[in-house]
């Protein structure tokens, strides 16, 4: 999920592209054929940090959607693999043709708590943390969106080891893009739920410079650090509190119902980590490199395979007019559209697993049992 979603941001406002709410009919799908700044304290303030929170007790009730089941939740995690000397968790449910669930900023593989037992009845299901995140281990390094699309990348093929559609909530959906496009071969489908990510503005200075002068290196740069490492620290105290995720996940839930104790405890768990506070540091500070590097368009010119788009169009980081120009860029595209907030699996879980089960039955889909 992503109350706090991409990692890209000049402003997260400006990821987000934050656009009017708009109603459509909960599952009316579009066939397209043609080519194809979030403000970062307000992003802190906001977020359900990515290092993980404290803790706390919540009165929120913890019923599970009627009718669908529910992943149990499990304080210790399910499956745990190395990647480049790192813990990382997952969740792995099912027989059949792979399909990886890729959560957003701050969340866990627990975010798709009612999509993963349903999908698991036809689908060999993965969904994992990424590093930084949920169970997975709070690494002391310099994150980049990259490191998740490589993260993704050695997943599928150490772990997967065969063709996989890909699905994405907000960073996931960015991280989605940016794996199929690194190994478009394993990748035979991706699915897009309130993707993070921009498009190029071709107004704008899109280059990105990463040179410092002697200036920038000896004096202003530690200045600026010292400075960062103080406000951010201060936003961190107040994004890790229990109220605060509970405030943010109802802002972007249209129906907050499913905001209970299984999801806060989900968020808060991972912030025993002694490292969560300075993986949050690192994760900000890298907000506006991510925004000038990658962008949407850049990543949908390598791809070819279909794409689903999942839209919560009532989300207010998110909306849908952005769905619409993925859709109008990228030619082998679908759009359904829902009238939920910024996490419709979790939000709406059994309109999501129903419009994502009857697109993946469309693709013919076929487990090809091999090691790639």
């Amino acid at each position: 999920m992503s109350s706090s979603s991409l990692v890209y941001p000049t402003s997260i406002t400006q990821l987000f592209v934050l656009n009017g709410n708009r109603f459509i009919a909960p599952v009316k799908l579009y066939q397209h054929r043609s080519k194809c700044q979030i403000n970062r304290r307000g992003f802190a303030m906001r977020g359900i940090v990515a290092a993980g929170v404290s803790a706390g007790d919540s009165s929120l009730a913890i019923k599970p959607v009627q009718g669908v089941e529910r992943l149990p939740f499990r304080p210790e995690g399910y499956n745990f693999w190395t990647w480049r000397g790192h813990r990382i968790h997952y969740v792995e449910q099912g027989d059949g043709f792979p399909i990886v669930l890729i959560h957003g900023f701050g969340a866990s593989a627990f975010h798709w708590r009612y999509n993963i037992p349903e999908l698991a009845k036809k689908y060999k299901v993965y969904a994992l943390d990424l590093l930084g995140f949920g169970w997975s281990e709070k690494a002391i390094i310099e994150y980049d969106a990259m490191v998740w699309r490589d993260q993704v990348v050695d997943f599928l093929k150490e772990v997967v080891k065969e063709k996989a559609i890909l699905v994405g909530n907000s960073l996931g959906g960015f991280t989605a893009l940016a794996s199929a496009a690194e190994l478009p071969e394993q990748v035979s489908g991706i699915v897009l739920l309130n993707s993070a990510g921009r498009f190029r503005d071709p107004n704008a200075d899109n280059t990105y410079n990463s040179e410092e002068t002697a200036l920038q290196k000896l004096i202003i740069k530690p200045v600026k650090d010292f400075i960062q490492r103080i406000v951010i620290g201060s936003l961190f105290l107040q994004a890790k509190k229990p109220a605060r995720i509970v405030s943010v996940l109802k802002s972007v839930y249209v129906n907050t119902s499913n905001v209970d104790d299984y999801l806060v405890e989900s968020i808060t768990q991972p912030a025993s980590d002694p490292n969560a506070k300075e993986v949050y540091y690192r994760l900000m500070t890298q907000l506006n490199v991510n925004l000038q590097k990658y962008t949407l368009d850049a990543v949908l010119s390598k791809l070819s395979c279909p794409i689903l788009l999942l839209w919560g169009d009532l989300d207010p980081w998110t909306g849908a007019d952005k769905a619409v120009r993925i859709r109008e860029y990228y030619s082998n595209s679908s759009l359904v559209n829902l009238q939920a907030g910024h996490c419709p699996h979790d939000e709406v879980p059994e309109l999501v697993n129903t419009a994502l089960l009857d697109w993946l039955s469309s693709l013919n889909l076929q487990p090809s049992y091999q090691t790639l």
